[in-house]
């Protein structure tokens, strides 16, 4: 587990599971939902996503002419890529930040890296994909696991409108009503989610900003509620909605978890 620390803020980092944020205290408050090796690697702290974010419909998609077959992590689709359950290499660490890569377990080859940086108000987590010999789509993404909050303040311009099978059709609709799984463009404002004091512990205000243009939001389950930055949406491929790498190309984003006393 690679250590991390700035003022007050604690960041864990276990590259055993899947290079994720194993855990995020502020204060000794865990932000994230907090889990062990062994835990379904789908449901805690916060992971990368590659080469593709959310559901890849059956597990299958063409490239290049060649249909290739992912494994079905959530039967009938693949979802959310590899890269979460790989072991990552370590390439530096200190004290307030970890450098990470690890080859891409699919057919088309590539690597992704990961530089993550603690400051005593923010985590900021850079993620890239870089193709090997193949041309290559990508989705990439983040999938924090934060701790129910007591309110927030999550809103978007619109979202995709979601199919029977649970994938996006591609129609862009209003947003619906909560509870939500779905993917959402447009944020309106900033994306807050709020904490009152307890414990001891003083009120914190969350923010996730992202240069990602989607937004995937989680909030069914009692004890969490996920705001997952993306480069584009569910089952990306299939909506024409992912990004080509050509061979040797790459694929940068940036996912920033800020806070502040309330």
């Amino acid at each position: 587990m690679i250590e991390l620390t700035a003022a007050d803020a604690e960041a864990d980092i276990s590259a055993v599971d899947g290079g994720r944020i194993a855990r995020l205290a502020i204060g000794g408050r865990d932000l994230l939902v907090v889990g062990e090796s062994g835990d379904d690697p789908l449901s805690w702290g916060s992971y990368p996503m590659a080469p593709f974010a959310g559901r890849l419909r059956d597990g299958v998609f063409d490239a290049d002419g060649r249909t290739y077959r992912m494994p079905l992590n959530m039967p009938p689709n693949a979802i959310h890529g590899t890269a979460f359950t790989s072991r990552w290499d370590v390439l530096d660490a200190g004290l307030d930040h970890a450098e990470l890569s690890v080859a891409l377990d699919w057919p088309l080859g590539g690597r992704a890296h990961q530089h993550v940086q603690l400051l005593p108000a923010a985590l900021v987590c850079v993620l890239t994909v870089v193709a090997g010999d193949l041309a290559m789509p990508v989705t990439l993404g983040w999938h924090p696991w934060f701790v129910k909050p007591d309110d927030d303040q999550l809103h978007f311009a619109s979202m995709y409108e979601r199919g029977g099978d649970h994938l996006p059709t591609g129609a862009r609709v209003p947003p619906g009503p909560r509870p939500w799984d779905d993917c959402f463009t447009g944020p309106e404002g900033r994306l807050e989610l709020r904490y009152r004091a307890r414990d001891g512990r003083p009120a914190l205000v969350v923010t996730v900003e992202s240069d990602c243009d989607h937004w995937v939001v989680y909030d069914e389950p009692a004890h969490a509620t996920c705001v997952e930055p993306q480069s584009g949406p569910p089952d990306a491929v299939h909506l024409d909605a992912t990004t080509w790498l050509a061979p040797g190309a790459m694929l940068q984003r940036t996912m920033t978890i800020r806070w502040s006393r309330g």
